[in-house]
């Protein structure tokens, strides 16, 4: 205890610092956050004996930074939009971000009437850079609840396009010079390669994955490397041996390589996009090499405060955002863990070429997968050594990527020769992260509390684990923490099997994509298995679901098979229905490749067949039999339709296809609808519910879906109609049970 004392009290700027970014994060919110911050500071003040002064100073830091925070959330939440949210709209955007395609369509964050806006489309995404401007038309829709991580960037509302056009002209002032020298470093750095490698380059020097294939920035996340490509403190680390060593070369003192090194650290912050952990990287840069220009010893922590204090200032709700936790998440990792574990390896002969990244890895990974489990609800398996192996190519091709943006402002082509270079470690990087994330488990679902309580014991091991008089204390802790985040992450027991007579629906939770499962006694059937990597294996788990009679793919689109891979690898499937239709596609692929391994049966769908899963009977609608798609067509048009009939339970699953497939069929009413298409606009789904009838709708949705699903006007259709309507984005995963006296909903568990 009086060591600890000792330490507070030589250390007084470390305590106002940590005090005004306490104050900057949490004091301003609400006068209990601020009392409580204050009560806290007097019981340390009397703690550690800090002093009057001491004292004084940590309560005004307090409440400084609360009001300061106070006024500057007032001046970034004023906002002209509101009148606008929620109808038609027309006018000029300019672009924050370049597009960024998804499997989902596009989206990018610009600026509306001067206002940050999220501009989503369904199309191809326009070629934009950022700071370019279009004219635009079309509807903004407000923010919901799950739209929580946009509003933490003070995004007004969704601007949902009907129309685009670039207007060929950019803003202009200093950030107009700042995208032009943006555009000429990507212009340069796409140069002499082919898609992949330049838009791995892309992002690994500018922190611009815009122009990165779906599937590779999908496969760079779930092999753990998908932080090479968000600009951080590895970036302005490399910029600044990079111009010391340009400096050399040019035998510059060494008051002007600092000075350099100052400038090019302010010029890439605002490349790089300004986002939080380029932010952060950035100040704790210039921190240190401000203090090597004064002469005076730097102090990480204390960098690490002063770039907290910074970015909070800028922005209070920083602190909310995944990347800013993220990123000081793993500096404060590397800060506490990175040195132990280097002695450790190094006791045990290590080389100092592997024990030096391996070190700074782990400790890296140990501070940022709590963040990302309790963010994301996932783990990457296959992090620590897919990083390992790709750590020696990260220098060659950042310093690489930094050299041809910069000779790129004078010349394309003096700068592809670097780019033609970089293109040997950048394919082996991408080599690394498709073979990393097709290994099984590669990424994981994960609770925040189970991922922190094994990351802490494993923390506790690296600092106090060879002090053997600790190791009783040690161990017991360790299991404590492990055991008591198996019951905070509340994980919850599988359902028992519905009781003979009884049919249990589940319309399962899997965000934006379909997943709806069928059950009778022992019998399952799932249709459809929602997106890749959305945790459908856990989900059916969770319903008691250990082998199915029957798979369908309704159609080939990744939010309907994507996991199907994933379900056929994880327990026995006795049959799948594909109704991929001569489709082509990546997930597809994947799940009829996995059912060829398994030697599960492949079926091709057409109206009139008829499937028994225990007292359930699956009738197929469509697609009409002996027919073939026409080149280019809809998926969705040819998506497999079911009606599912049971004693007490009628139920419709419409996969995709909407009233102008549906109508058609002339089907008899129904107790319970599946809404076609996540809930999108259907002109035709008012007369299609008077034909149908239904008690009740459930839409299977994404919170953070960026279609505006579902649309206003298919809500109040089913509300017109009467129809009670459940949603999953809303209200999790949604059961009915049904027996022959009828059926019901679950309350949610």
């Amino acid at each position: 205890m009086n060591a600890a004392a000792a330490v507070l009290r030589e250390h007084p700027r470390h305590l106002i610092a940590a005090a005004l970014v306490l104050a900057l994060a949490l004091a301003w919110r609400s006068p209990l956050w601020l009392s409580a911050l204050l009560v806290g500071a007097v019981l340390l003040t009397a703690f550690a004996r800090l002093g009057t002064s001491v004292a004084l100073a940590l309560l005004a830091a307090l409440v400084a930074g609360a009001l300061f925070a106070n006024v500057r959330m007032a001046s970034l939440d004023r906002s002209q939009l509101s009148g606008l949210i929620g109808h038609a709209v027309s006018g000029e955007v300019t672009f924050a971000q370049a597009p960024r395609q998804s499997k989902f369509g596009w989206s990018a964050l610009a600026r509306l009437h001067g206002e940050p806006v999220l501009v989503a489309g369904t199309e191809r995404p326009p070629q934009l850079a950022v700071g370019e401007i279009a004219a635009v038309s079309g509807s903004l829709r407000p923010l919901r609840e799950d739209d929580r991580w946009l509003a933490v960037q003070h995004v007004r509302a969704i601007l949902r396009l009907r129309s685009i056009a670039p207007a060929s002209r950019q803003r202009g002032g200093l950030t107009g010079v700042v995208d032009a020298v943006r555009m000429r470093a990507t212009t340069a750095l796409s140069a002499q390669l082919p898609p992949d490698q330049a838009g791995l380059l892309r992002g690994m020097t500018l922190g611009d994955d815009s122009a990165m294939a779906t599937e590779l920035r999908g496969a760079m996340r779930r092999s753990g490397l998908g932080h090479l490509v968000a600009a951080s403190g590895a970036n302005v680390a490399l910029l600044v041996l990079l111009v010391f060593a340009l400096g050399a070369v040019v035998a510059a003192p060494r008051s002007a390589r600092l000075l350099l090194a100052l400038a090019a650290i302010a010029l890439y912050i605002p490349l790089a996009g300004s986002g939080s952990s380029i932010q952060r990287a950035g100040v704790m840069g210039a921190a240190g090499l401000i203090a090597a220009l004064a002469s005076r010893p730097s102090s990480r922590w204390y960098a690490l405060l002063l770039a907290a204090i910074v970015t909070l200032a800028l922005d209070p709700l920083a602190s909310e955002q995944p990347g800013w936790q993220l990123s000081f998440a793993a500096v404060a990792a590397i800060s506490l863990l990175a040195a132990p574990i280097r002695l450790l390896l190094e006791a045990r002969r290590v080389p100092p070429l592997i024990s030096e990244p391996l070190a700074l890895t782990a400790a890296a990974t140990l501070g940022s997968a709590p963040v990302a489990a309790a963010a994301f609800g996932t783990l990457s398996l296959v992090s620590l050594p897919a990083n390992l192996a790709a750590a020696l190519l990260v220098a060659p091709v950042t310093w690489l990527g930094m050299l041809a943006a910069l000779i790129g402002q004078l010349s394309t082509a003096l700068a592809a020769p670097l780019t033609w270079l970089a293109y040997w470690p950048l394919s082996a990087i991408i080599t690394i992260a498709r073979f990393s994330s097709a290994l099984p488990a590669a990424q994981v679902n994960a609770g925040g509390p189970a991922v922190a309580a094994g990351c802490l014991a494993l923390t506790i091991l690296v600092r106090f684990g060879r002090r053997r008089r600790y190791a009783l204390v040690i161990c017991s802790t360790c299991a404590l923490l492990l055991g008591g985040a198996i019951v905070v992450s509340g994980q919850r027991s599988a359902l028992a099997a519905p009781p003979v007579g009884t049919v249990r629906v589940s319309f399962l939770d899997i965000g934006q994509g379909d997943a709806t499962l069928l059950q009778s006694g022992e019998h399952n059937a799932l249709i459809d298995s929602g997106p890749p990597g959305a945790g459908i294996v856990e989900r059916l788990k969770e319903s008691g679901v250990e082998r199915l009679d029957l798979l369908v793919a309704t159609h080939a689109q990744a939010d309907h098979l994507g996991g199907a891979d994933e379900v056929l690898s994880a327990m026995p499937v006795a049959a799948l229905l594909d109704g991929r239709d001569g489709v082509v596609e990546p997930e597809g692929a994947a799940m009829a490749a996995a059912a060829g391994d398994l030697g599960v049966a492949l079926i091709a769908p057409a109206a009139g067949d008829l499937f028994r899963i225990g007292s359930l009977t699956l009738e197929i609608l469509s697609p009409p039999r002996g027919t073939m798609p026409a080149a280019g067509a809809d998926p969705n048009q040819r998506a497999i339709v079911i009606t599912a009939k049971a004693p007490g339970l009628d139920l419709l699953l419409t996969a995709d296809a909407e009233s102008d497939v549906l109508a058609p069929l002339q089907m008899a009413p129904v107790d319970v609808l599946k809404v076609s298409h996540h809930g999108s606009s259907d002109e035709g789904l008012p007369a299609l519910l008077a034909q149908i009838e239904p008690r009740i709708a459930v839409i299977e949705v994404g919170g953070r879906n960026t279609y505006g699903h579902p649309t206003r006007e298919t809500l109040e259709a089913l509300n017109s109609a009467g129809v009670q309507t459940w949603r999953t984005d809303k209200d999790g995963t949604v059961r009915i049970e049904a027996d022959r006296s009828g059926f019901h909903v679950q309350p949610p568990t």
